[in-house]
């Protein structure tokens, strides 16, 4: 018997797995599917909230942890895996933000390095960007992480531990529990026992936590993406505008994003999503016109 099981092998489910077997634990890890295909693999990787200046204080916490740990989780997931997760921490660039003072006021507040820039930086910093604009917020410290990189490193990683049992292709079917307390799960290959369960079920762990009686207000909103194979230099940093936004990739290829879709749990794709997308990124950086649609899918966040 394993001190944790943990359930859910995306993002949070690996890292938590990484952190429990770094502290010399025990650890089993159930994913129903491949470890880090679901929300965690279709995200866009932005170490920050697009607009974090209107979240809570505590989402301001974990995001400046975040914006601390990456960095140096991504080096060392190269070094002991050779699967280089690509942070880049080349800031971003709001184009166009209704709310600038209270965005500034923010960052005042957080001591954030936000501040109003005008053509002559907006253009040196991202030249492609589309012509005309006369005023945007730049944020230098923000990074983002290549994250179906970031996944594959982690699985790699957890492979390699000792400690971690980790299997894939296992459904959880339920939370056993017993004298009011949690002794296990109900799995598609019988049950598992552990000291301690950690739901990490994302989109789909209200689900898994009613089998208990526990109401999680958590709910699947359905992303879609695009990805374009561009050359390299054409976008060199996150760029939002609007609610869009597009993230360069060590290769050139450029990821514009996202949708928000109250669908339940439908992952398929749509060509209505798809020409918005690519009309919002050609709106940000023009010469996406003249590179071709590589990929398109959708993810649900939870």
């Amino acid at each position: 018997m394993s001190e944790f099981l943990i359930v859910g092998g995306g993002v949070i489910g690996m890292m938590t797995a990484l952190q429990l077997a770094d502290a010399g634990r025990r650890v089993t890890l159930l994913e129903r599917g491949e470890c880090g295909r679901e929300a965690s693999w279709a995200g866009g990787g932005i170490v920050s909230p697009l607009y974090p200046w209107r979240y809570s204080a505590p989402i301001s916490t974990l995001s400046r942890y975040s914006e601390g740990a990456y960095p140096e989780l991504s080096l060392r997931l190269l070094e002991e895996t050779g699967i280089d997760p690509e942070y880049r921490q080349r800031g971003l660039l709001y184009l166009r933000v209704d709310d600038e003072e209270r965005a500034l006021d923010w960052a005042r507040q957080e001591g954030k390095p936000l501040q109003r820039v005008g053509p002559e930086t907006i253009y040196a910093k991202e030249p492609n960007a589309a012509p005309g604009v006369e005023s945007a917020l730049w944020m230098p410290t923000l990074g983002s992480i290549r994250n179906p990189r970031l996944c594959r490193a982690l699985r790699a990683r957890l492979q390699a531990m000792p400690n971690v049992a980790l299997r894939e292709h296992v459904d959880v079917e339920g939370l056993v529990a017993s004298a009011g307390r949690i002794q296990g799960v109900r799995t598609s290959a019988g049950h598992e026992t552990a000291e301690c369960v950690v739901v990490c079920g994302g989109a789909w762990a209200s689900q898994l936590l009613a089998s208990v009686d526990v109401a999680l207000p958590v709910r699947p909103v359905r992303g879609q993406m695009i990805l374009f194979k561009a050359p390299p230099g054409l976008v060199e940093r996150v760029v939002l505008k609007d609610g869009r936004y597009v993230i360069p990739r060590g290769d050139g290829r450029v990821v514009a994003g996202s949708t928000l879709e109250e669908v339940g749990f439908d992952k398929r794709t749509t060509e209505a999503a798809k020409g918005s997308l690519y009309d919002s990124a050609l709106s940000i950086v023009p010469g996406l016109a003249d590179c071709p649609v590589e990929h398109h899918w959708a993810g649900l966040r939870p």
